[in-house]
């Protein structure tokens, strides 16, 4: 079983959602994010123990070699990777970069519309614009601070 499945397995078995995973570029160090969108204030560090501890067993049983094994919440700027997240967070501030360029542009930031029919709408200043979800590299919630 590769290291992905693993994790989503062993997450989403005790009851969270896996965000994102980041290894470090000799994958020494492997960076999980999770959350619990059913709970009212977050991910706490009881959570972030009990999936360590979890996961830290699984890895020991898998044979899989790390150094470090760090659990997160994934923050007010959390990253948006799934189609059901372009959805969840819709009304909410995002930036949005793209593979490759829209209209001459590959940077956006604007209110996140949803998804639909494999594309993104965002909000812009003057205008709304439609992107396509696979074209989609990197997106992360902007917080807002009224």
């Amino acid at each position: 079983m590769d290291l992905n499945t693993l994790l989503e397995t062993t997450v989403v078995g005790l009851g969270y959602e896996l965000v994102d995973v980041e290894l470090s570029p000799r994958g020494r160090t492997i960076r999980v994010f999770i959350d619990a969108p059913g709970k009212e204030n977050g991910i706490d560090v009881e959570d972030c123990a009990k999936v360590s501890n979890q996961l830290t067993r699984v890895f020991e049983v898998e044979n899989i070699d790390f150094d470090r094994l760090e659990i997160s919440s994934p923050g007010m700027d959390r990253v948006v990777k799934k189609a059901a997240d372009f959805e969840r967070f819709a009304g909410q501030d995002i930036q949005i970069k793209l593979r490759i360029p829209h209209n001459g542009r590959r940077n956006f930031q604007g209110e996140l519309l949803g998804h639909k029919d494999g594309k993104v709408g965002l909000r812009l200043e003057k205008d709304e614009v439609e992107l396509e979800f696979t074209n989609i590299e990197k997106a992360r919630l902007v917080p807002r601070f009224d």
